[in-house]
């Protein structure tokens, strides 16, 4: 923090571009060669000893396959660079717990990503009122869509020095190639949020349910048409690709279905981000202290086939429900959560998930059968008979813990628990 109580805050703003087919292909090669150096680079990683895996040797190597491989050259070096650290700072992420090792990348499996780090290269200019022009090494002037106002020129003057862009990422998805903007402002440090404290409780049926009533639903993130044609695609995508013969290149008809498939895929799911966008916000402004379950998403999503001396039970029906789970993105909203509560002066809490749902938030006593539907809970302690909706009882248990001082703080990638100061158990229900 500076002097005048101003912090540095960055954020990403994506833009659409509009590349000719030849500054496609270059863009297209590039990423490409971005992708082959990731794989040389993983590859060398596992044939080195551990004491020689040092970011030093590995600048060198990937300097010499520079030289030595033609289409690698086409990759800017700062581009090549930046794979590097990439690379190395996705294996600090692996031992620190955060991420699983790093892995290949699949030609048709993987993201088309450049890198740009250094912002200055960029040149931007505002040419329109709806377009801007950027200059990206090795492709040249490109056009792309000003849908945010950027640090250029009068708005620079108008903020201060500190609004800068420091870098930008080519993505290449269904809808084309994009340019995302990392820019850099200096703001005022968040004040301490006043707002309430709330639990949530992350659901299928109900996607999020606070402790204080409060809802956030949705509908289908395609409509009934787009899944009948979504349906439709799949299947004679896999008809064709049944009837291919073993080691024939895959058809462009085929790879045409595969594309318009990406492409209902995409649309649901920009749709669930920009519910997750405006939910996410809501809670942030109204609530002080937003209190999640610490839960392992991957362990719950496993499959259930077993194995062939074991076979699973119920395949289908865990199918089904893993696809509702992942589909949700419960994880993706606890990420937006956290950060939209920090630029809000607001925080976000864990706290185990075990029992949750099953305790009675009114008497605080666990017995059997006391959720009788998936939206009804009734208690079936005889001294207490408390009955309400499901998700907001467990909600208000969520809120419970995190009062009771069962937070989770992470430490080096792990969860421990720490204890807070205890308050009257009537003000915590």
């Amino acid at each position: 923090m500076s002097d005048r109580g101003l912090e540095a805050r960055q954020f990403g703003h994506r833009a659409r571009l509009a590349l000719s087919p030849a500054l496609a292909v270059k863009a297209d090669d590039q990423a490409h060669a971005a992708r082959t150096m990731w794989n040389l680079l993983h590859a060398w990683w596992q044939m080195m000893p551990k004491e020689k895996r040092t970011l030093a040797n590995a600048d060198a190597v990937i300097r010499q396959a520079r030289r030595d491989v033609d289409f690698l050259a086409v990759l800017p070096a700062q581009a090549a660079q930046a794979v590097l650290k990439t690379y190395f700072q996705a294996w600090k992420s692996c031992w620190a717990g955060r991420a699983d090792a790093p892995n290949f990348k699949a030609r048709f499996r993987s993201t088309l990503t450049v890198d740009v780090p250094q912002g200055r290269d960029l040149n931007i200019v505002r040419v329109h009122r709806r377009w801007g022009m950027a200059s990206l090494p090795k492709i040249g002037r490109v056009r792309f869509r000003w849908t945010k106002d950027l640090p250029v020129g009068k708005q620079v003057k108008q903020v201060g020095e500190g609004y800068r862009i420091t870098g930008a990422r080519l993505v290449k998805d269904t809808l084309g190639w994009h340019i995302a903007f990392r820019v850099q402002t200096l703001e005022k440090a968040a004040e301490t949020h006043q707002g309430p404290q709330a639990g949530i409780d992350v659901g299928i049926t109900v996607p999020l349910a606070l402790s204080d009533g409060q809802t956030y639903e949705h509908g289908q993130w395609l409509t009934n048409r787009e899944q009948a044609r979504l349906l439709g695609l799949e299947q004679r995508a896999a008809q064709r690709k049944k009837c291919r013969k073993p080691g024939e290149r895959t058809s462009r008809r085929l790879h045409h279905t595969y594309d318009q498939i990406a492409g209902l895929r995409a649309k649901a799911k920009r749709r669930a981000l920009d519910w997750q966008h405006k939910t996410t916000t809501d809670i942030a402004r109204t609530y002080s202290v937003a209190v999640v379950e610490a839960l392992q998403i991957t362990s719950m999503v496993k499959s259930a086939k077993g194995t062939i001396e074991e076979p699973g039970k119920s395949v289908a029906q865990k199918s089904g429900l893993n696809r509702s789970i992942s589909g949700q993105a419960w994880g993706r909203t606890v990420t937006m959560l956290t950060y939209k509560l920090a630029r809000q002066g607001g925080t976000l809490a864990k706290v185990p998930a075990p029992g949750t749902s099953r305790r009675c938030s009114a008497c605080g006593l666990t017995t059997p059968g006391s959720r009788q539907t998936q939206a009804l809970f009734v208690c079936r302690n005889s001294d207490c008979g408390w009955s309400g909706n499901a998700d907001h009882n467990a909600a208000r248990n969520i809120l419970h813990l995190y009062r009771m001082g069962h937070a989770l703080i992470p430490a080096a990638g792990r969860a421990v628990a720490r204890r807070a100061p205890r308050v009257k158990p009537a003000t915590a229900r």
